[in-house]
């Protein structure tokens, strides 16, 4: 037979994407994560969490096999550093009832209760613990385990050669189990040798990397997927908070430019300014709202809310810069009384510190109330509150992945910024944000005859025709008036 060709043998053992193997993957059901690894965990393989103290390995190990409990897989969690009464009294702080699923039989906390002195001396060894463990996981028909904080174990062995047996009767066990595991490890100097890291990073299909860092006085956690043999997962760094529920992160490979279109028009509130922009915003759009101090941007926030309202229409006010109360009072003397709509149900103000927590849980508590109050419009007032989350970049992240997450669900959005007097367009834009803005509304003071006017301009309406002319407005105690065109 003649020899094949180089291009011949490259076509041969090419498989068509049809015929490929994808591996079986066991989701973790812990949010935003499955989307990170593409599906979940790889099932009957071993998975290795590791990071310094405080990272989160604990949480993630527990959570991964409450959830699977929940939704009907057994699974055991075996901790080398807490007891199981420590574990349940965890669980509760973040409304998790494992007592529960204990007497159901859909999870069981071991503990080893290790005698320290009896792993030194030599007498200790792993394989009656993990025969133990395999007769619970046969009598549970778990599915899952997690085995949480081998570096206490392991840190026991003075011995490097011993250590190195029970490792590798631990890597025959896991492989032999059936079972999805996590192992946690703090990687630590201080082992009896680099191979004991190495070996775990080296025999698990996935290895994840959480850490916690400092910045601007706001801590951060991160997540990172070092690697997972046979699947595609993310491979960015993604910020990720311990919640009252658990773990939650937003990657942004969740946000896909599936934008909803725009809407029919909705009224601004402001009878002149509607006519500028043919008609008023359009739903499901981005209107900024741009001004030096004291132009008003409040308050051309607070006559859009008013007009929705009045229209039964959901509004979720979120405040950067002012406490509800304060705010309610302040817009009152304009005209826009705010109180009675709060009390209806129709108008939601939540106010925040932007220095108060990181942009994560910012983030990720704006993401909730939006999913569960599912409001038609959501008002940030003001975005140039941001940057003191911690700087320029990250309000551009919490922007840029806030206003996706708007847009793809198709909520109207209005955001106020304030300018320090300098027109350029990025300014007015707002924290480089321009490309997700499609209204620009610019709010500026004019100075002559002995007075100051305010006057506004529409410079973008995407989509739309609208008025070039430099208006003048005034602000009464009914309210904002668009008034003639200003001459300079």
């Amino acid at each position: 037979m003649a020899e094949r060709t180089a291009k011949e043998e490259r076509s041969v053992s090419k498989d068509p994407p049809s015929k490929r193997i994808l591996i079986s993957k066991t989701p973790t059901h812990i949010n935003g994560l499955d989307d990170i690894l593409d599906g979940g965990l790889p099932s009957r393989r071993a998975t290795l969490v590791a990071g310094e103290p405080g990272t989160g390995k604990t949480v993630l190990g527990l959570e991964f096999i409450y959830r699977g409990a929940m939704k009907g897989d057994p699974g055991i969690f075996m901790g080398f550093e807490e007891s199981a009464k420590i574990l349940r009294e965890n669980g509760r702080s973040l409304g998790w009832d494992l007592s529960a699923l204990e007497k159901e039989g859909l999870l069981f906390l071991m503990e080893p209760r290790l005698d320290p002195d009896m792993v030194i001396s030599g007498r200790f060894s792993l394989k009656p613990l993990l025969s133990v463990i395999s007769g619970k996981a046969k009598e549970l028909g778990a599915k899952r385990i997690v085995l949480d904080a081998l570096d206490v174990l392991f840190g026991l062995f003075e011995d490097s050669f011993r250590a190195r047996s029970e490792l590798h009767q631990l890597n025959r066990w896991l492989a032999d189990s059936g079972l999805t595991s996590i192992l946690t490890l703090k990687p630590r100097n201080g082992f009896p040798s680099g191979f004991f890291p190495d070996f775990l990073y080296s025999l698990a299909d996935c290895v994840i990397h959480l850490d916690m860092r400092i910045f601007n006085q706001n801590s951060t956690r991160r997540l990172r997927v070092v690697k997972y043999r046979g699947s595609s997962f993310g491979r960015n760094e993604y910020p990720f908070i311990i919640s009252e529920n658990g773990i939650r992160t937003v990657p942004i490979t969740r946000f896909q430019l599936r934008h909803k279109p725009f809407g029919e028009r909705v009224p601004s509130g402001i009878a002149g300014l509607d006519e500028m922009l043919g008609g008023g915003y359009h739903r499901s759009s981005c209107i900024l709202v741009a001004g030096e101090p004291g132009s008003g941007k409040t308050l051309f926030a607070s006559a859009f809310v008013t007009e929705a309202c009045k229209r039964r229409e959901k509004v979720l006010y979120v405040s950067f810069e002012e406490s509800p109360k304060a705010l309610m009072r302040n817009v009152a003397s304009a005209g826009f009384d705010l109180e009675p709509f709060e009390k209806t149900g129709t108008l939601r103000l939540i106010a925040s510190m932007p220095e108060a927590t990181g942009i994560e849980e910012h983030l990720i508590r704006l993401i909730d109330e939006v999913e569960q109050w599912t409001p038609h419009h959501v008002i940030v007032d003001a975005i140039s509150a941001c940057e003191r989350m911690g700087g320029k970049q990250v309000s551009f992240d919490f922007l840029m992945r806030l206003l996706n997450f708007l847009k793809e669900r198709g909520t109207t959005t209005l955001l106020t910024n304030q300018t320090s007097g300098t027109k350029t367009q990025i300014e007015i834009s707002g924290n480089g944000i321009s490309s997700m803005v499609d209204s620009v509304i610019f709010l500026s003071y004019v100075f002559g005859e002995g007075k100051t006017n305010r006057v506004l301009q529409v410079l973008k309406s995407r989509g739309s025709k609208h008025s070039n002319e430099i208006r003048k407005f005034s602000i009464g105690d009914k309210g904002i008036e668009i008034l003639d065109p200003y001459v300079g």
